[in-house]
C-alpha cells in the first residue's frame, strides 16, 4: 500500500459490496417509507449519498422545488467532501436542512446507513460506478431514487440497473434520472412535432458535442497528495477514470444521445467507433480519451453521426440535427428549428429543467403517481458504453451482444483504500472487446 490514507474503512470485495448494498431492505421498510401523502402537504423526508459538487447542486434544487421537503441523512465516502457539502447546503438552505451528527455517515458503507434513516427518497450522486449496486439498495428498501446520469459504466451495470427499475416498478417506487433535457421546454415541444411527424420519416442525424476539456474541475485535485493511495486518488480524479465515469461519451455526453434515442423512440442496433487520446497525456488525466466518433445504425436503416471531444480552447459547439422525409430539424441548448412543411421555431418561456424533475417526482411520490426513467436512461447510458466500447477496440458490435452477451465489468477486484494501479489507455486494435 502507497502510504497512509487519510480514512481507513472496512475492506470490502466487489461481492461484499453488492451483497451488503442490500441487507437494509427489510429493516428500512419499516421505517415509515410506506406512508401515504395526501393534499401535498406532508414532508418528503430526503437522503443524499454523494456529497460532490453534483450531489451539493441536485440537493438544492430538490430542496427548492417544492414546499415542505427536508435534508435528513448524508454519505459519501469522503469526510472532508460531506463536511462541505453540508456547510454549503445549510448556508443555502437553512431549515431545510435537519442534518445531526449521527445521520452523517463516511466509508464504503455509508449508502446503507443513510438508507437506514427515516427518509422517503434519496439522490445518488456518487461516481456513476457505484450506481447500480446504490440503485438496488435503494430499491430494496423501498426508497424513491433520484439518481444521476449516467447511470452505469459498462453492460454488467447497465443490466443491474434495468433489473432494479424493474422490482421498483413492482413497487410503485418513483425512479427520476438527471437527463435534464427531457424536461427543457424547447425540447419537449419540438419533440412532440417531430413525433407527430412534423419532419416525416427520420432517415438520418449528426450529435455533435465538442470542446471544453474539464480544466475547471480538474484543476482542483490535480495534484496527488501525500498519503492518498491510488484507490483514493483514483476517487478524487474520478472523471478521468474510465472504471469510474465510463469517459467522457457516457459521463457527459449521455444528454446528447440521449436526445438521439427520444427523437427515434428508439435505441441503436449496431454501431462503429473511432477515437483517441491526444492532449490528455499526464497521468492525472488517468486513462480516458479526449476524442470519440461514432456511427449509430438505428432501426430501419437510420444513421445518427456522433463526434464528441473534450479539448480545451478548441471550437465548442454542441447541437444535433435530424433530417426527414419531409424536412429538418436543428436543436442546441436553446433552440429548437423545424424547417420544411410544418416550419416551426420554439420561442416560449424556459423555466428551470433541473427544478422541474424534483418537482415532478415530488408530486408524483405524493400523488402515488407511477413515474419510473430506469429503463430509459439505463438503454441511453448504454447507447453511449456501445459506442466507447467500439471506439476502445476499433470494433463493429451489435446492441444485442453488447447487451446480453458482453462479460465487460470495469469494476476493480476489492472497494477498499490501497494499491491500484491505473488501467492503461485502450489502443483499438489491440484492446480485446470483451
Amino acid at each position: 500500500m502507497k502510504g497512509k490514507t487519510v480514512q481507513r474503512t472496512k475492506e470490502f470485495s466487489r461481492r461484499d459490496f453488492i451483497k451488503s448494498s442490500g441487507i437494509v431492505g427489510a429493516a428500512a421498510l419499516m421505517s415509515g417509507t410506506g406512508r401515504m401523502f395526501a393534499a401535498g402537504s406532508d414532508k418528503i423526508r430526503v437522503g443524499l449519498i454523494g456529497c460532490g459538487g453534483r450531489g451539493t447542486y441536485d440537493m438544492t434544487n430538490c430542496l427548492n422545488s417544492a414546499e415542505n421537503v427536508e435534508l435528513v441523512a448524508m454519505g459519501d465516502l469522503f469526510k472532508d467532501r460531506l463536511d462541505r457539502s453540508l456547510q454549503r447546503l445549510t448556508e443555502k438552505l437553512g431549515e431545510k436542512v435537519k442534518v445531526a451528527d449521527d445521520t452523517c455517515f463516511v466509508g464504503w458503507d455509508a449508502h446503507n446507513k443513510v438508507l437506514g434513516c427515516d427518509l422517503d427518497l434519496v439522490i445518488l450522486t456518487e461516481p456513476p460506478q457505484f450506481r447500480p449496486a446504490h440503485l438496488r439498495a435503494a430499491v430494496d428498501a423501498g426508497k424513491h431514487v433520484f439518481m444521476e446520469k449516467p447511470v452505469a459504466v459498462d453492460p454488467v451495470g447497465v443490466r443491474s440497473v434495468i433489473e432494479s427499475s424493474r422490482l421498483a416498478e413492482q413497487k410503485n417506487l418513483t425512479i427520476v434520472a438527471g437527463t435534464q433535457s427531457r424536461r427543457m421546454a424547447h425540447l419537449v415541444e419540438g419533440m412532440k412535432r417531430i413525433h407527430n411527424g412534423a419532419i416525416g420519416d427520420i432517415v438520418a442525424g449528426q450529435c455533435v458535442r465538442i470542446g471544453g476539456g474539464m480544466l475547471k474541475w480538474s484543476e482542483a485535485t490535480k495534484e496527488r497528495q501525500p498519503g492518498w493511495s491510488d484507490m483514493e486518488w483514483q476517487l478524487r480524479r474520478w472523471l478521468f477514470l474510465t472504471w469510474l465515469s465510463g469517459d467522457f461519451i457516457v459521463e457527459m455526453h449521455v444528454h446528447n444521445l440521449d436526445r438521439m434515442n427520444w427523437a427515434l423512440g428508439a435505441h441503436p442496433v449496431q454501431c462503429i467507433g473511432l477515437g483517441g487520446r491526444q492532449v490528455r497525456t499526464g497521468p492525472e488525466y488517468g486513462n480516458i480519451y479526449d476524442h470519440i466518433s461514432v456511427e449509430y445504425e438505428y432501426p430501419g436503416g437510420v444513421k445518427i453521426e456522433y463526434m464528441g471531444a473534450q479539448i480545451d480552447k478548441a471550437t465548442y459547439r454542441q447541437a444535433n440535427r435530424l433530417i426527414g422525409t419531409k424536412g429538418q430539424a436543428y436543436t442546441d441548448s436553446g433552440n429548437f428549428i423545424i424547417e420544411g412543411a410544418k416550419p416551426f421555431k420554439y420561442d416560449g418561456p424556459s423555466p428551470s429543467p433541473v427544478i422541474k424533475q424534483h418537482a415532478d417526482q415530488i408530486a408524483a411520490i405524493r400523488r402515488g403517481r407511477r413515474l419510473n426513467e430506469g429503463r430509459r436512461i439505463a438503454e441511453s447510458t448504454m447507447t453511449c458504453i456501445m459506442g466507447r466500447m467500439s471506439a476502445y477496440t476499433g470494433r463493429a458490435l451489435k446492441w444485442d451482444w453488447a447487451m446480453r452477451a458482453s462479460k465487460l465489468d470495469l469494476s476493480p477486484p476489492d472497494y477498499e483504500f490501497g494499491d491500484l494501479p491505473t488501467r492503461s489507455v485502450a489502443m483499438p486494435g489491440r484492446t480485446p472487446l470483451v
